[in-house]
């Protein structure tokens, strides 16, 4: 049985890749993995390939072990693996609870790293794994220092896995968004005493995951980017210097509000 998995699929980017990625592999069944099985379940009813929701907390460990039990027992063949789970939370670390901040690098990189090995003997060459990262991999973001600390940590990983899997055939990719209209920001603001809200552009998740999707089986990129601007400043955080990239950033968030029905 050919399968796609995909994580943090119940809502937002997660969400999307579920409903787009049938026109680009052929699978027999996406497993969908996020904590809320009702929402997984409407799934079904959005595509035409069937789903199967696989309901797990990726902040606990005890899941990767209940999920490469899964995968022993009906041994699929895997075609695409995409991490799309993963949350963040906005303001400064003393507004942030302990619990929080583990639980960032919990989900957004340990449940990446741990799906990720549990996932790969079961794909063969030809494969194709999408690990969802943010533009706050390229440079420090501060008032989002954990999250953006984690995707860093996405960002080295992903690619030097890639040079490791190609041997084995299997193409590994980095996606690189910036800011995504999604429920992310709901759960971010929660933490925010007005240290971020100036957003300087908002893309669409359809849009974001269609290039995400196009780069990953057209091209031979190990890193994904949408959007020309962002682009470019991922061009720019390269020359200057962090120390000025962070001033630039702190700057920004003294403008004027810019993040209406995002909190």
């Amino acid at each position: 049985m050919n399968i796609a998995i995909v994580t943090g699929a119940s809502s937002g980017m997660g969400k999307e890749f579920v409903l787009q990625l049938s026109q680009y592999v052929k699978v027999d069944e996406i497993w969908a993995v996020a904590r809320r099985e009702n929402a997984l379940e409407q799934l079904k009813n959005l595509v035409s390939v069937p789903v199967r929701p696989v309901p797990l907390d990726l902040c606990k460990e005890e899941s990767f072990y209940a999920f490469a039990k899964l995968l022993e027992k009906e041994k699929p063949d895997v075609k695409l693996l995409v991490n799309a789970a993963g949350f963040g939370k906005f303001g400064s670390f003393e507004n942030i609870s302990l619990e929080d901040e583990c639980r960032m690098v919990d989900l957004n990189a340990k449940a990446l790293l741990a799906m990720t090995r549990v996932t790969l003997p079961y794909m063969q060459p030809g494969s194709h794994i999408l690990q969802l990262d943010s533009l706050s991999a390229f440079q420090p973001v501060p008032y989002i220092t954990t999250y953006g600390a984690t995707k860093a940590f996405v960002l080295s990983y992903c690619r030097a896995m890639n040079r490791e899997l190609k041997g084995r055939g299997i193409r590994m990719m980095a996606m690189n968004p910036g800011w995504v209209k999604t429920e992310f920001f709901s759960h971010a603001f929660q933490t925010n005493q007005s240290e971020v809200q100036y957003f300087d552009r908002l893309y669409e998740a359809k849009d974001v995951v269609a290039t995400g999707l196009k780069d990953l089986y057209k091209t031979k990129k190990d890193m994904s980017i949408h959007g020309f601007p962002v682009k470019f400043q991922v061009f720019l955080v390269k020359l200057v210097p962090h120390r000025f990239v962070m001033d630039i950033w702190l700057s920004q968030q003294k403008k004027a509000k810019n993040n209406k029905g995002l909190a």
